[in-house]
């Protein structure tokens, strides 16, 4: 009897184990099967993000492998067939031989006229200008302006060779975003070179201008040369946002222009009387400080620009000395001669009185200073 009962426990517990067993594998059975479509609902789902990520890259400007910039649409080859017409070679012939450069058609109030360089038509005895179709008309400087590296040039031509570029503000332009210049390095007609803003509100000092500041420049990688100068730095919608001005000798990738905002405030009186007279002038010299010249002159100031000379009879005689330190104009901070500089172009006139702020040892001062118009360039 208890052989029979051991003998039915034992089937029992198979029946048991095979029963358990079953519904282990039918368990995995359905994981599995749950897994691959899972897996497969998720691959789905994964190429169709990948395909509206393509599509985003491809409205915001993504270089793909047919298009070198793509920008709302519009590519680089699309934007250079529409601007090169407007992009034309100066020629000036002198005593002390020729000179060339570069410039770019604009109509300002109904009058087509020419927009280059100052030093590409400084001490020219005669001018020409060379459009893209390789027609060349005799022209004439119409204003100039070399405290801002600027001149505007009248072309002895039929309207239909003017198509006009759009000079748009400057004021909001940001470091990263790309740029466009087009111009004639070493006479090679219509070269196209493209960047990024590298640094705004830099400041450019040149013999040319009596070592005056040229002040607010943009700073750009784009490669510029020789014969670049006059050209035309663009967005990328093909709106001028600059004027192409220098270079820096062996350097590379390091290139400068004037920004539009300057053109836009010149253009009207270089124009109408052939020169600008709203460069504000403080009278003063000076350099940069840093923490070696804090430690140097004891000062506690590591930042600002420290007035080295006063000039005799300017606006600052009597008033700033030398060794102040300016840290702040009308409540804004100056950091550098780039920051004052900037500040007077963009935010002064002569005539205008300014509260300056000065490290005077150790102590701030402020000092109220009547700006002056600059000497003219002799």
């Amino acid at each position: 009897m208890s052989l029979y009962n051991d003998q039915n426990k034992g089937l029992a517990s198979f029946f048991v184990l095979i029963f358990v067993a079953g519904l282990l594998m039918g368990g995995l059975a359905i994981f599995f099967v749950n897994v691959n479509n899972g897996n497969s609902d998720l691959r789905t789902e994964i190429a169709g993000l990948q395909a509206r990520v393509s599509e985003l890259e491809g409205s915001q400007g993504v270089v793909s492998q047919d298009v070198i910039i793509y920008q709302d649409g519009v590519s680089l080859q699309e934007i250079y067939d529409s601007v090169k017409a407007s992009v034309v070679l100066v020629y000036g012939v002198s005593r002390t031989g020729t000179a060339q450069g570069s410039g770019f058609v604009y109509i300002f109030q109904g009058r087509y006229v020419v927009i280059t360089n100052y030093h590409v038509v400084q001490g020219v005895d005669s001018l020409s200008v060379t459009f893209h179709n390789g027609h060349g008309y005799s022209a004439s400087v119409l204003g100039s302006d070399p405290y801002a590296d600027l001149a505007i040039v009248s072309v002895d031509a039929p309207v239909s060779e003017f198509v006009p570029l759009k000079i748009v503000r400057s004021s909001n332009l940001c470091v990263g975003e790309q740029v466009i210049v087009i111009g004639n390095p070493y006479g090679l007609v219509g070269s196209l070179t493209v960047g990024v803003i590298s640094a705004l509100g830099r400041t450019i000092v040149d013999d040319m201008t009596n070592r005056f500041s040229i002040a607010n420049v943009i700073q750009a990688s784009a490669p510029i040369n020789p014969g670049n100068s006059g050209g035309p730095m663009l967005n990328a919608a093909g709106e001028v946002i600059g004027i192409t001005t220098t270079v820096v000798s062996d350097s590379q990738g390091l290139g400068f222009a004037i920004p539009s905002n300057t053109i836009l405030k010149e253009i009207g009186a270089l124009i109408a009387t052939g020169t600008y007279s709203g460069h504000s002038y403080l009278g003063v010299n000076g350099n940069d400080m840093n923490y070696i010249l804090a430690q140097q002159f004891e000062s506690s100031v590591t930042y600002g620009w420290r007035i080295v000379s006063v000039v005799n009879g300017g606006p600052s005689a009597g008033k700033l000395q030398v060794g102040d330190i300016i840290v702040a104009i009308d409540g804004v901070g100056i950091k550098s001669n780039d920051d004052l500089a900037s500040y007077l172009a963009e935010k002064t006139v002569p005539g205008q009185s300014v509260n300056i702020t000065v490290m005077r040892n150790d102590v701030n001062i402020d000092v109220i200073v009547v700006l002056k118009e600059r000497p003219p360039i002799t």
